[in-house]
């Protein structure tokens, strides 16, 4: 038997998870203004999309992902070398982030972070990340991520050890 270890999901900030990526939301630091004859606020460059390495181009797609049973174990990451990609909630549900830094990855730095349904994430390019893990129900997310040649996904298959507590 595996000796598991617990993680504890902290709240999404854009300070704890700048090292990560961008948080997409509606704030009050967010550069914002009035369009559309004042009936809209645009709440401007939120994310820095990056997919143009080896003449990607930006894809937009939805994914509908099922929850996963709790506790959930991280039994793999995942990260995009060439771009950035981009999480965005459809629904009224929280869902779990889970990253690493850049680089080798190293099961120790791993982090997870608890996003309401308002908030949706950027991973910067290179940043380990799990798949989306939708709390609840079944859930709709946009992603905006790149097409193009060249592999953009490498994964590396972990033990199941380290788990993330009932959220």
């Amino acid at each position: 038997m595996k000796d598991n270890k617990q993680i504890t999901p902290k709240a999404l900030t854009r300070e704890n998870f700048a090292p990560f990526g961008d948080v997409i939301e509606v704030n009050d630091n967010a550069k914002n203004f009035s369009i559309n004859d004042g009936f809209t606020q645009r709440y401007h460059d939120l994310a820095e999309v990056d997919v143009t390495q080896e003449n990607g181009r930006t894809l937009i797609n939805i994914f509908r992902s099922t929850p996963l049973e709790q506790p959930v174990s991280i039994k793999m990451m995942e990260r995009h070398p060439l771009s950035s990609q981009a999480f965005i909630p459809m629904g009224q549900q929280p869902f779990l982030v889970v990253v690493a830094p850049r680089g080798e990855l190293d099961i120790s730095k791993i982090e997870v972070f608890l996003a309401s349904s308002n908030q949706g994430v950027n991973y910067h390019k290179g940043t380990w990340h799990h798949y989306c893990l939708a709390l609840h129900q079944v859930s709709d997310f946009i992603v905006v991520d790149r097409g193009g040649v060249g592999n953009n996904c490498d994964t590396i298959k972990l033990d199941g050890a380290l788990v993330i507590a009932q959220s």
